[in-house]
């Protein structure tokens, strides 16, 4: 079993109503949630844990979770709103702007943390819910608590925007719980917000000197990389026409995270070592799903029978 954990909220997505009007349309969302929702489409075995509330958008998201064959039993359900984020498009570019003040999401405290069974072999971290505390420290405690025994994935998937103000403690933060993970996953725009300018190879061995095994890079429309100690891997990306590209990199998380549990390799002491057919495939996988979503509206990742 992989346990997504992290941000589960009602993306507000841009849409024309019936008369012509502009207005927005709830969709349920956050990049760990779609990521959650896309390994259970692939069919991994997926769960998650978040703060979701008992309210009306809660109950859109639980039911949405559970549709796309994923555990819901870690949930830590609160009587507090839900994380709301409206969404801008630009050319196919997502900007949001997120309403999170005391909701179940943003609240989540280290007493809510769950007991994991012994199947859980993987635990997926990232997000804008490694922005803001209490929930923030409560998804690194997780981390630091579980990464001696199980494998840690993180993607910052970082939102300047969101972190004004905070960037210190957010970096600090990210430095710590990437030094602890077995994966890294980082868009190029997220690799050089942390490491500065430089060559995407090397900076990706930047990140593998901190301590993971695992560091993919996703590089827009021109594709992704696999790097570890000695190994750089590049797959070109799918092509297709882009609708928008929310849920892009959530989808190819999902996709080698359900590449490497297929392969029988994610575990600490599987991921010292893989040969290049494995981490092409989970390349080959992450890409092609992340271009089933990025060619639909909205963060809607493929099940397996549309790859």
């Amino acid at each position: 079993m992989i346990l997504s954990c992290g941000e589960a909220l009602i993306d507000m997505l841009p849409r024309k109503s019936t008369a012509g009007e502009p207005c927005f349309a709830p969709y349920a969302g956050g990049a760990v949630f779609n990521t959650a929702i896309a390994l259970g489409r692939l069919g991994a075995a997926s769960a998650f844990f978040s703060g979701v509330s008992t309210d009306m958008l809660g109950e859109i998201l639980a039911e949405t979770l559970e549709a796309s064959n994923v555990d819901t039993r870690f949930l830590a359900r609160s009587g507090r709103p839900t994380t709301v984020a409206f969404v801008k498009l630009v050319n196919g570019q997502a900007t949001y702007a997120f309403y999170d003040e005391g909701t179940a999401g943003r609240m989540l405290s280290v007493d809510q943390l769950p007991e994991l069974p012994t199947d859980a072999a993987a635990l997926f971290f990232g997000g804008i819910s490694l922005v803001n505390d209490p929930a923030a420290s409560t998804y690194e405690a997780l981390q630091a608590r579980e990464a001696r025994v199980r494998v840690t994935m993180i993607d910052p998937n970082i939102r300047p925007g969101f972190i004004a103000g905070k960037e210190a403690e957010y970096r600090a933060r990210i430095e710590r719980m990437i030094a602890r993970a077995d994966i890294v996953k980082l868009s190029d725009e997220d690799l050089h917000w942390l490491l500065g300018p430089g060559e995407v190879s090397a900076l990706a061995r930047g990140i593998v000197a901190q301590g993971p095994k695992l560091v993919f890079i996703t590089e827009g429309a021109a594709g992704a990389r696999a790097v570890t100690a000695t190994q750089d891997r590049f797959v070109a990306a799918t092509k297709v026409t882009v609708a928008d590209t929310v849920g892009a990199g959530d989808t190819f998380n999902a996709g080698v995270l359900a590449a490497l549990d297929e392969a029988g390799v994610l575990t600490k002491q599987a991921l010292v070592t893989l040969p290049d057919t494995v981490l092409d495939a989970a390349l080959s996988l992450g890409t092609r799903a992340a271009a089933v979503t990025v060619s639909r509206a909205g963060a809607n990742p493929p099940w397996r029978s549309e790859l």
